[in-house]
């Protein structure tokens, strides 16, 4: 029943990409097409329940519908954090910290209930609920510490997406020369990875003069794309050819 991919650098290069469109994607959505925040997010939220319930319906790892629903976690946490931030009024410290106590609080009950917190051979629908559970609050947080270290920091767009490619590196120095837990780190990644990933949108869409390289969330998100679409391709073609290989 293992329908979750091995943890490799593609794995990380594959969901960079795919967070960083989340970010396009959900501003194309929600303020590119005026639709709103609340309404994008209800959308998308839409669209990950049902990529969610074709990925709980699988019986084997299908790249396709696993990337699909990462991309909607990164969508809908881009317009749920910007709800949560702006329309509501929270701020993004504030959204950070209520978005950090609901990923932990997540993970304590996932420890409890299923003995593991294991993000590659999770075998029972209750644990699946729980590894995509914690991936949207992940998405999520990225989505408002990003914001945070672009708009709030003093760091810019650029300055940010620095600041979180050292603490990864530092993180892959850990899991190389360290005996801290895999599984620490592991999520420890996934939530830098949104906010390098959303740092590295507002960088492609701003306008210049609010230092970006404004080419907006139309041509942004529809380069992405298609640089997802092909990682996604190769991955599925290897895939296939390792399941056939004897």
């Amino acid at each position: 029943m293992n329908k979750l991919p091995v943890i490799t650098l593609s794995f990380w290069i594959i969901k960079i990409c795919a967070t960083t469109l989340g970010e396009t994607a959900g501003d194309l959505l929600s303020m590119t097409l005026n639709i709103g925040y609340a309404l994008s997010s209800m959308l998308l939220l839409s669209f990950f329940f049902v990529t969610l319930f074709i990925q709980l319906s699988i019986k084997k790892y299908h790249p396709i519908i696993y990337w699909a629903v990462i991309l909607a976690t990164s969508t809908a946490g881009t317009t749920i954090s910007d709800f949560m931030d702006r329309t509501l009024g929270l701020g993004y410290a504030t959204g950070s910290l209520i978005l950090a106590t609901l990923l932990v609080v997540t993970l304590v009950i996932w420890k409890i209930s299923e003995k593991t917190l294991a993000v590659t051979n999770i075998t029972s629908t209750r644990g699946e609920l729980f590894y995509w559970t914690a991936i949207l609050l992940s998405n999520t947080l990225g989505t408002a510490l990003g914001d945070f270290l672009a708009d709030n920091s003093g760091l810019g767009f650029a300055g940010g997406a620095i600041l979180i490619g050292s603490l990864l590196v530092l993180i892959v120095l850990a899991y190389k020369f360290t005996g801290i837990s895999h599984i620490v780190l592991f999520w420890l990644v996934f939530v830098l990875t949104r906010p390098f990933g959303a740092t590295f949108g507002d960088l492609l869409t701003k306008p210049l003069e609010k230092g970006g390289l404004n080419f907006g969330t139309v041509g942004s998100s529809a380069l992405l794309f298609m640089i997802l679409a092909i990682l996604v391709f190769v991955l599925m073609v290897r895939t296939e050819h390792n399941n056939l290989s004897p």
